[in-house]
């Protein structure tokens, strides 16, 4: 184990956080506020312990798998740590396990809050919970790589533990190019949301942090009923970037190098759409009761079904009350979740076809035992490594859900507030069903249950292994 790369790693996410934490402290100068101190602080804080752990350079820059993972992990840790202490000082959140689930569920942009009453929070303490989004969506680790040199051939191992779906692949050569180029296109399409709810109408503020928030897929809102008190035409543009946010960001850079035709053979980014255009015609259907208009269900059904698979948690009404075929649509959705190479959780659609598409060989083999055929993906071969860490996923995804559900229910809540509390932390979208709604939030929990549906959106957000990673004795063992 290469224990000075992981400290000097640290070190330099840690640094980079102080930077991060000066935003808002800019924002409570222009509104005049003092919780900018905390911040200020916090800041200050995370410099000096920075530049303590990476003050010496690395005695080697080689390093594997199991480093990549122990620094991603450890990195979000911090980076929650420390990102909790400014909720906490200044009295926002006087707890600090809440405010810890509340740092936790910014970065890995679950948007689950322990917050009844978020209106009366300050403008600095608002824009970070929505700033933490957009650190988390694309990955702080992916940042450092964009802007900081980290030496050494190896550091795509940062970007396999960080970035989410079954496989990661460079754009480019070079791994800090491609770091680059992701970010690059990620902060073009904010710009481009911000500019134009701003120029729609909403106030720059709202459109900043909302934006951020759609960006990282996140969901934290400014406003007690999340977007639900935005004008229509405002709700239809967060619908259209939650859904954009939710494509594989390889799409975009196909499409930058004008190669549209490789781009539209994306069978992951197809059955995404099409997904999403079932399910938002069915749901529809089925609530057209509910609104006066036809084009206000559409709206409505089409907005949830975006903010559910995108895993961004958004609402603009209170979709519990929905009848039972749409509320299962969105808990099936849930679990779906969004591209690989996107911002958004969930298992991956890129897993569901894989997936799909390994049932099928089985049964050709049922029914030819001599026969040869193999999972395809666009065309191309899916190699058996892919195949068996999508199986190992699911095996993990199927007990770490399973145990958490366990745990969460030795509070005695009902079953559909259990289930859907453990799916809306773990697939990293916030509002679940029932006690934990969209109109809840969730504060009802005990200590313990806070802790485990903090694991459960740390272990969600990096794809379980890194995270798990920590608690197995051999990582630490000296080689």
């Amino acid at each position: 184990m290469n224990y000075s790369i992981i400290r000097y790693i640290l070190g330099t996410v840690l640094k980079f956080e102080s930077l991060f934490l000066l935003l808002p402290v800019f924002v409570g100068v222009f509104y005049g506020e003092k919780t900018i101190w905390y911040f200020f602080a916090v800041a200050f804080m995370c410099l000096g312990l920075g530049a303590l752990l990476s003050f010496k350079k690395p005695r080697s820059y080689v390093f594997f798998a199991v480093e990549g993972f122990v620094s991603v992990s450890l990195s979000w840790v911090a980076l929650s740590l420390f990102g909790a202490l400014p909720f906490w000082m200044s009295g926002e959140i006087p707890r600090f396990t809440d405010a810890l689930f509340e740092a936790v569920s910014g970065f890995t942009t679950t948007g689950a809050s322990i917050l009844s009453d978020v209106e009366v929070l300050s403008h600095c303490t608002l824009f970070w919970r929505s700033f933490t989004h957009w650190i988390g969506g694309m990955g702080v680790l992916v940042f450092v790589l964009a802007v900081f040199p980290m030496g050494g051939g190896q550091t795509m191992f940062l970007m396999k533990a960080e970035s989410p779906g079954p496989s990661v692949e460079k754009l480019v050569p070079r791994v800090r190019t491609t770091a680059t180029i992701l970010y690059a296109v990620y902060t073009v399409m904010t710009a481009l949301e911000i500019f134009l709810l701003a120029v729609t109408g909403m106030p720059l503020f709202d459109a900043v942090t909302l934006s951020l928030g759609t960006a990282g897929t996140g969901g934290f809102g400014i406003l007690n009923d999340s977007v639900g008190s935005y004008a229509p035409h405002l709700q239809v543009i967060i619908t259209i970037f939650m859904i954009l946010f939710g494509v594989n960001f390889n799409i975009y850079y196909l499409l930058l190098r004008k190669k549209p035709k490789a781009a539209l053979r994306s069978e992951e980014v197809r059955t995404y759409l099409g997904i999403i255009l079932a399910s938002g015609l069915v749901i529809a259907w089925n609530i057209r009761k509910i609104f006066p208009h036809p084009l206000d269900a559409l709206r409505h059904a089409f907005f949830q079904v975006g903010s559910i698979i995108t895993t961004t948690g958004f609402s603009t009404v209170d979709f519990d009350k929905w009848p039972a075929l749409s509320t299962s649509i969105l808990v099936a959705l849930m679990f779906v979740g969004a591209c690989a190479g996107s911002t958004g959780g969930g298992i991956k659609v890129s897993r569901i076809v894989i997936m799909a598409k390994s049932v099928v060989k089985e049964l050709f083999m049922v029914n030819h035992p001599h026969g040869v055929r193999a999972v395809k993906m666009d065309g191309r071969t899916v190699e058996s490594e892919t195949v068996r860490s999508v199986n190992i996923f699911l095996v993990l995804y199927a007990f770490l859900f399973a145990a958490s559900v366990l745990l969460v229910s030795l509070d005695d809540f009902d079953l559909t507030t259990n289930f859907t509390a453990v799916a809306a932390t773990i697939n990293n979208i916030g509002p679940g069903l029932s006690m934990v709604g969209p109109t809840a939030n969730f504060s009802i929990f005990s200590i313990l249950s806070k802790w485990v549906l903090i694991l459960d959106m740390l272990a969600g957000r990096l794809e379980l292994l890194p995270i798990l990673v920590l608690f197995a004795p051999m990582t630490w063992k000296r080689r």
